[in-house]
């Protein structure tokens, strides 16, 4: 039986968490809906997080890896995870485990009728500062995107690996993905999940990334929307 979800997790710098990881996401895996894999997506640890990682994968067979040489940022890996998925579907959890990856299974009882399901966080068990930076920025997006995503931010989504691999890569790529799928006319649908504290290591996030940054990509959406290339193909003999 072939995997049909990969679960795309970036890391950087989370060497704490990575044990943690892995036993939730057996767990899952164990109890998922469609039979899923995982792709720890290495963005230039500079602690021992690559060989935790490499000794996870050595030991479980649905573990697998991609490691950068240097550290991209957080959008850099997801899409790179994109590019390398072979499944129909794709998913992305971050490893601070603030959302759980049994969540998955509500996600995929929507995968069939959207190319796009996110979660959207609910009594978020973040600071109020980082509540409140989230809400502005999500409000900022929305008024340039129109896509009516509550929280594009929550780190637990599903694509259509087909919709994922013709999202174009830029900076900020994780805050747009329900507006990139928007743009190939793709359908989206939100749904609440569980949120919980951090555990072990640091949020790689503050105020000027969670709400400054948000503000300068949605003019880099607005130009990518005018220039943006969609086509369907009909027929072809190849």
């Amino acid at each position: 039986m072939e995997h049909e979800l990969t679960v795309i997790i970036p890391v950087f710098n989370e060497v704490d968490n990575l044990e943690r990881v892995k036993e939730e996401m057996l767990f899952f895996l164990k109890a998922a809906k469609k039979r899923s894999k995982v792709l720890f997506v290495n963005d230039g640890s500079k602690d021992s997080s690559l060989s935790v990682i490499q000794k996870i994968c050595n030991e479980n067979q649905e573990f697998t890896y991609i490691s950068f040489d240097r550290n991209y940022g957080l959008s850099t890996a997801i899409k790179a995870g994109f590019d390398f998925a072979n499944t129909r579907w794709v998913g992305y959890i971050d490893a601070d485990l603030q959302t759980s990856p049994m969540d998955f299974n509500i996600l995929l009882d929507y995968a069939d009728q959207y190319q796009l399901v996110t979660g959207v966080r609910a009594n978020r068990k973040d600071s109020m500062v980082k509540n409140l930076s989230s809400k502005i920025a999500n409000g900022i997006r929305r008024a340039f995107t129109h896509d009516d995503m509550d929280d594009t931010g929550c780190p637990l989504k599903i694509i259509q690996t087909e919709y994922a691999k013709k999202i174009p890569m830029f900076k900020g790529l994780h805050r747009f993905l329900p507006a990139m799928i928007l743009l190939q006319k793709g359908k989206i649908k939100q749904h609440p999940v569980q949120h919980f504290e951090r555990i072990a290591g640091k949020s790689k996030f503050h105020l000027w990334n969670r709400l400054f940054g948000p503000l300068s990509d949605c003019f880099a959406y607005v130009w990518m929307k005018k220039k943006y290339i969609n086509y369907k193909v009909a027929e072809r003999k190849i």
